[in-house]
């Protein structure tokens, strides 16, 4: 990508990095991008609406896994739940509320999982 560019926006190439400028997927300093976040070990669900007009979510994080093998397990557990949702900055948001279906469901893979809020 040319820094000296007149281009204001395009979505022809995709996201770029704020760091190198590059496309994400060529991007070389996205390194600890795919890394699993900090975490304590613990996964924690809980249950939010805010930004959402009332609707409620439910955000699962702390799931310690890179951002692919993220992606396949949010996929999985919104077909266990029946519901649509997303991955974003590392955090699975799935429509509704299934704090207690997604705790067994976590729990089953072997992590430490807790309900979080209220």
């Amino acid at each position: 990508m040319n820094l000296n560019s007149r281009l204001v926006y395009s979505d022809e190439s995709g996201s770029v990095c704020p760091k190198c400028k590059k496309l994400l997927k060529k991007c070389s300093c996205q390194i600890n991008a795919n890394a699993s976040a900090a975490s304590d070990g613990v996964v924690r669900i809980h249950r939010s609406t805010k930004g959402r007009k009332g609707k409620g979510v439910t955000l699962v994080t702390g799931v310690p896994l890179v951002a692919a093998e993220l992606k396949k397990l949010a996929k999985g557990l919104k077909q266990k739940c029946g519901s649509g949702g997303t991955v974003k900055d590392g955090v699975i948001e799935i429509q509704g509320d299934h704090r207690d279906l997604l705790l067994e469901l976590l729990q089953a893979k072997g992590w430490t999982v807790k309900k979080a809020g209220g």
